[in-house]
């Protein structure tokens, strides 16, 4: 009786801690998987792009998605989802997103990964978030300002894209949300680009 009834009790503790146990994190990226062709007439004729770590405040430095209950309006308050994380820290999952996205876009080499050849020309990017409110079941408001440069010889151009991407409920409509907003801000990027490189007055889209 002692053995069952220890066997018993071993059951029910395993299944205490089972139904208390944390579900396994959902993670998301930002990659975009439907990126246009590139603007380029030919692959390879934007040559290369070098993009800087992307600045962003300190709050979205982490794997987890921050969110604003639609409840909490304009105000403070923020969640940060510990079941629901970015595929590697925010900072590092959309440098590489945006890095992908622009070289894609441009017909270029991402020379943050790949490299470059010793005296090949290089254009250099470098982006700030500067503002990221993910608000469930309503909408992602994103600004971003970047600069891009040819050379070290030549001016910086410096432009700004704020974009509002509507989402429906749940947590993956705000990540897929995220995802549009960044691969809007790789074509804005990438028409600047393709604007210096033409020597436009203005390297910065409409």
């Amino acid at each position: 009786m002692n053995t069952i009834r220890a066997h018993g009790l071993a059951w029910a503790a395993a299944a205490l801690l089972s139904a208390c146990a944390s579900p396994a994190p959902r993670y998301y990226s930002l990659a975009d998987t439907e990126a246009p062709a590139a603007l380029s007439a030919s692959t390879g004729t934007a040559g290369f792009i070098e993009l800087a770590p992307v600045a962003m405040p300190e709050r979205f430095v982490r794997p987890q998605l921050v969110v604003r209950q639609k409840t909490s309006g304009s105000g403070p308050e923020v969640d940060i989802l510990e079941q629901h994380r970015w595929s590697s820290s925010f900072e590092n999952e959309l440098r590489d997103a945006l890095g992908s996205g622009i070289a894609q876009r441009l017909g270029a080499v991402d020379a943050t990964k790949a490299g470059r050849p010793r005296g090949q020309p290089v254009t250099r990017i470098a982006v700030q978030l500067r503002q990221l409110d993910a608000v469930e079941s309503s909408r992602v408001d994103a600004g971003f300002s970047w600069t891009v440069r040819r050379t070290e010889e030549n001016p910086a151009a410096a432009c700004q894209l704020f974009v509002s991407e509507p989402v429906g409920g749940g947590i993956d409509e705000l990540a897929r949300g995220t995802q549009r907003a960044t691969a809007r801000l790789a074509d804005a990027i990438a028409r600047s680009v393709t604007a210096m490189q033409a020597n436009a007055a203005n390297a910065c889209p409409p």
